[in-house]
Formats: structure tokens, C-alpha cells, sequence
């Protein structure tokens, strides 16, 4: 009866540790998502990752304030074009020389591979990674796994719904991101299918 009852404690003490691990997990990825940095330094280049508001306007931005020599926005649709884009972040249109639209990206992944092709064509050492705060982690650890060699300087947007939407919401949208992260962390996002990604 006893090793009945050790593999029942087992099995209930692996039942209750997975999910006090994960809240753990998601306790830290809800504070770096949201935490606050100062201005952002210079790089070599910028990069905007489609798919959540502002990311593009800020990188937009910080194109014009000098603080990469070239751009790429990753995952840019095919009817957009650049006027439209510089028209909405209140820039010059005279920056589209600098400006690359990718538009072969539909999710993290491809924006990381998207990514590194032109971070090697231009010989890049760091870039500025713009997207939104909750998305930056999982960002991040793509882009690293795609060109380890590049110093990545993160700018997180943080859109309405992490700021003041409703709990519930920006709970679901926080934990859906940090599974997603995990999902990377461990190296399981290569072996998924490649499927088109809505909103980061």
C-alpha cells in the first residue's frame, strides 16, 4: 500500500506545482511587461514589428530623432505604403530612403528571420526592437535565437488595453502572450507549423 499512496503524493504534489510555478512565471512576465525605461540609446538601426498600435509611429519617431540610421517595419501589409505610414507618426516623407517595408512577415517568427536577413544586408551590430510591452519578451527571445550576434536594445509600446483596459482583458491578453513566450523559451515554437499571427 505504500507505494500506491508515494505515487499519489507525487502525482498531487506535481498537480499543485505546476500551476504555483506558472503563476510564479506569469507574476514576472506581468511586471516586465510592464516596466519603464529610460530614452532609448543610439543603434545602428531601428526595428518596428507589426501588430498592435503605435509600434510603427514609434519607431517612426525615433528614426527622425536620429537614433538608428535605417528602418524596417516587419510585416507590413501590401496595400500600405509609406506616405500613409509617415503621414500617421507625423514624420517626413523624405525618410523613406532609410525606410524598409517588410512584407513578407505574418508572426513572430517570420519577423525575427525577416529580421536578421536585413540586419546582415546592411551589417548591422544593434537595433532598437519596437513593439508592444506585452509582446516584447517572446519578441525578443525570437529575434535572439535568429541572429545572436546582434546587440537588440528593447522599446516597448504600451497600448490602451495593458494601461486601462479591463482587467479580465488585459489578464487574458497577458496570459496568452506569456504561454506563448514559454512556448519559445523552450524551444517548441520551431517544431509548430508557421500560421498567420493578428495582433503580436
Amino acid at each position: 500500500m505504500r507505494r500506491p499512496r508515494r505515487i499519489a503524493a507525487l502525482l498531487l504534489a506535481a498537480a499543485l506545482g505546476v500551476p504555483l510555478v506558472w503563476g510564479a512565471g506569469f507574476a514576472w512576465f506581468v511586471s516586465e511587461t510592464a516596466a519603464t525605461r529610460g530614452p532609448p540609446p543610439m543603434a545602428d538601426g531601428i526595428v518596428a514589428l507589426t501588430g498592435g498600435a503605435e509600434r510603427v509611429e514609434t519607431a517612426l519617431r525615433l528614426l527622425a530623432e536620429g537614433r538608428g540610421r535605417v528602418l524596417l517595419i516587419s510585416g507590413v501589409s501590401r496595400t500600405t505604403d509609406f506616405s500613409s505610414l509617415a503621414h500617421r507618426a507625423g514624420v517626413d516623407t523624405a525618410l523613406a530612403s532609410r525606410v524598409t517595408l517588410g512584407r513578407v512577415a505574418t508572426d513572430t517568427r517570420g519577423n525575427a528571420a525577416e529580421t536578421a536577413a536585413w540586419v546582415e544586408e546592411n551589417r548591422l551590430r544593434s537595433v532598437l526592437v519596437v513593439t508592444s510591452g506585452y509582446h516584447m519578451p517572446r519578441a525578443l527571445a525570437e529575434l535572439h535565437r535568429a541572429m545572436p550576434d546582434t546587440v537588440l536594445h528593447p522599446i516597448a509600446v504600451l497600448p490602451s488595453v495593458t494601461r486601462n483596459g479591463a482587467t479580465s482583458s488585459r489578464l487574458r491578453l497577458l496570459a496568452e502572450e506569456y504561454t506563448k513566450w514559454l512556448v519559445v523559451e523552450t524551444g517548441l515554437s520551431g517544431l509548430a507549423p508557421k500560421a498567420e499571427e493578428r495582433g503580436g
